[in-house]
């Protein structure tokens, strides 16, 4: 890989059956180590055949919201087994199992003698996991909220394992269908495999291992082929063989050459009108963006009037004797409602993954958190929640805000937890009530603390992460600090800054 690197050229990590979920995570390896922001790099391309799926649903979720997920392509023949296996728990192919793998370790053709019965088993139990998990995964996608859902799923063992990346099927005949949406891939993995008759059983069971083994021939004949066919749009699907549009033709013979059934394309709809309503989602916040600025202008210009009266808006707002700590409340408010909203989409999966890694709504969120986090620290200790609920950063601190700081921190490649400019106040807080609290002259106490506060402090100001009022004459910080002891503030580095404002 080093030398590729050096030589400039494009990697491709590629494997057959346990070799292709290898190449997967090796794939992952590279982007996380060599992948990294303004560093020029040929992208490099997963290509597997047969694989066994490797992640489950966060996994799949991380990949598409890194825009990594284009790097992936998994080529799976229309009854193949092994890219189902992990749709099922080991507890229940387990005795079949062992004979299976050795058998295709071997790559030998079947049918072979004593086999056809452990292939069927074997086909039949995985089939059968696969049905509960593509069942409770199209439920959740139709918006299904009956109890009974999760009730049953809570005492079923349901399979984590999800697709990640791009799929290509081969039904036969020449032909290739792409499809990139995981939920329908899922989908199509269950359906697709499906028997015609009962009949079909030791056939089926057969060629579910037979598949697996004939990637070469069947690809040769694709590529020479080339008839490709993208389902994409999922949501306008046809129902059925007649109910294809002129312009569906195609599509349509590639759903019967997968042998789908109405109820698989009513999946395969849920799936595509899922991902169109995360995008009909991501255009409303997008709608709310001005709204979002409009209301930290309005603290801006708050915070820019509390400074002209020596306070900074912090104590104001903790005071709020005016009409003006009022409107700038009702600020607060409003934004609360908007970005709790925006958090608790990311985390019900209401948004497209890409929304987490775009550098606007990043900005943004920063900028929302550094002014409105200390309004609320303000009023949390205004109204001295901390005597019954517990110090603000272990026990109050909101989702929204622990959300955010985390989102720039990923976003930036930051350590975690290094982005904790906008919780200056509440360690300001914990350090007043520990020094009150201490024997007369014990700065002891907190002397630690206060050292690395005052370095955080020193940084941020400089990169312009807080700004300067908190060294305003009326400050509660500036008051504090004027009661250390003097041969602690001679040698501290923000000692200039606050002698400037006095």
């Amino acid at each position: 890989v080093e030398k590729a690197i050096k030589e400039k050229k494009k990697i491709v990590f590629t494997g057959h059956s346990s070799g292709g979920a290898i190449a997967i995570l090796t794939t992952v390896w590279f982007l996380e180590h060599y992948l990294k922001p303004g560093k020029t790099l040929m992208s490099p391309l997963c290509v597997t055949f047969g694989s066994p799926l490797v992640g489950d649903f966060i996994f799949n979720h991380a990949l598409i919201r890194e825009n990594w997920s284009n790097f992936f392509l998994h080529f799976v023949m229309r009854y193949d087994i092994v890219p189902r296996i992990l749709l099922a728990s080991l507890s229940t192919v387990g005795q079949e199992l062992d004979l299976i793998l050795k058998l295709l370790s071997q790559k030998a053709m079947f049918p072979i003698q004593g086999s056809v019965r452990e292939a069927s088993t074997f086909y039949t139990s995985v089939m059968r996991n696969a049905s509960a998990v593509a069942s409770h995964a199209a439920c959740r996608l139709m918006g299904n909220t009956n109890p009974i859902l999760e009730t049953v799923a809570s005492f079923i063992e349901l399979s984590p394992y999800r697709p990640c990346g791009t799929f290509v099927f081969l039904p036969g005949h020449g032909k290739l269908v792409v499809v990139k949406n995981a939920d329908a891939i899922l989908q199509l993995l269950f359906y697709s495999a499906q028997l015609c008759s009962e009949n079909q059983l030791n056939a089926v069971a057969e060629r579910s291992l037979n598949d697996h083994l004939g990637y070469p021939s069947e690809l040769q004949g694709c590529l020479n082929w080339q008839n490709v066919v993208q389902l994409d749009h999922l949501e306008g699907l046809p129902l059925s063989s007649s109910g294809a549009a002129a312009g569906n033709i195609a599509t349509n013979i590639a759903l019967d050459d997968l042998g789908l059934s109405t109820r698989a394309r009513l999946c395969l709809r849920a799936a595509g009108e899922h991902e169109k309503q995360k995008l009909s989602n991501q255009q409303r916040m997008d709608n709310k963006r001005q709204e979002i600025e409009l209301g930290l202008a309005k603290l801006e210009e708050y915070k820019s009037k509390s400074a002209l009266c020596k306070v900074g808006y912090y104590d104001a707002f903790r005071i709020s004797k005016y009409e003006d700590d009022f409107k700038a409340n009702v600020t607060r408010l409003e934004l609360t409602g908007i970005w709790d909203e925006i958090i608790e989409m990311l985390n019900r999966y209401e948004l497209p993954e890409p929304f987490e890694s775009r550098k606007d709504w990043i900005e943004l969120a920063t900028k929302y958190r550094r002014i409105v986090e200390p309004l609320d620290i303000a009023n949390y200790y205004r109204h001295a929640k901390n005597e019954d609920t517990g110090s603000y950063m272990y026990k109050g601190r909101p989702r929204r805000y622990k959300y955010t700081q985390r989102w720039r921190e990923h976003g930036l490649r930051m350590p975690v937890g290094s982005s904790a400019e906008s919780c200056f106040w509440a360690e300001v807080e914990e350090l007043l009530l520990l020094y009150r609290t201490a024997d007369p002259g014990a700065f002891e106490v907190i002397r630690e603390r206060t050292i690395n506060l005052e370095r955080k402090l020193d940084e941020w100001i400089r990169s312009n992460q807080i700004s300067n009022d908190v060294f305003l004459k009326g400050s509660t910080f500036t008051k504090w600090w004027i009661t250390l002891p003097i041969q602690h503030k001679s040698v501290s580095p923000i000692q200039g800054q606050i002698n400037s404002e006095i």
